[in-house]
């Protein structure tokens, strides 16, 4: 039997039960999505393991995490990228970006960081390009924002229309792979005077 991937490595060293509201604690270890508040949720861990197995993450990434919620993916890309790298997570619910931020500096790595979304924008245009993107709320169509954000040879993870999908630049049209149908919470993209963002 192989040894377990880096991603699931991650997880373990990155305590789920660490990022919930202390009454979804109990519930760390149950593969289901569990509600963190304001109609947001933390990913059931089997999609998270295998998000984090397509983003196929390497010492080193510039990473953006979009939709942070509790910080736990973005303490996930974090262990993954380790100390030479550097991760952030943007979040578009106020309240959730502080959750977020204090869960994250509890795991003590620096090199990670939660922002507020950029309102009216998808991601973070002022840090791109980054190696890899992961997305952890449903986008009805690819976002190409999102697209030009990557470096050339980066990898963005990102549910859309139910289909779970690994996407890399290229010209003319960006490459495109489909791993299986899933259900998110939906990216929300809000009027320019609030912000662009959704979960983990």
């Amino acid at each position: 039997m192989g040894s377990p991937s880096r991603a699931v490595q991650a997880m373990a060293a990155i305590p789920r039960h660490d990022f919930l509201p202390v009454d979804q604690r109990a519930h760390g270890r149950r593969d289901a999505p569990l509600p963190i508040g304001h109609g947001q949720t933390n990913s059931q861990p089997t999609t998270v393991r295998h998000m984090l197995e397509l983003l196929d993450v390497q010492p080193g990434d510039r990473i953006l995490d979009l939709g942070s919620g509790s910080g736990w993916t973005t303490a996930l890309l974090a262990w993954l990228t380790g100390p030479t790298g550097w991760v952030v997570g943007v979040e578009r619910v106020a309240q959730l970006v502080t959750f977020g931020a204090e869960n994250l500096a509890r795991a003590r790595m620096p090199w990670a960081q939660i922002r507020a979304a950029v309102p009216g924008r998808l991601g973070l245009q002022a840090a791109a390009p980054f190696d890899r993107i992961l997305v952890s709320a449903q986008a009805a169509s690819l976002p190409a924002e999102l697209v030009a954000q990557l470096t050339p040879e980066g990898v963005l993870v990102i549910p859309v229309a139910g289909r779970l999908l690994r996407v890399q630049p290229g010209a003319p049209h960006p490459r495109v792979e489909e791993y299986g149908r899933y259900r998110f919470v939906p990216l929300v993209t809000d009027p320019l005077q609030e912000q662009a963002s959704d979960r983990a």
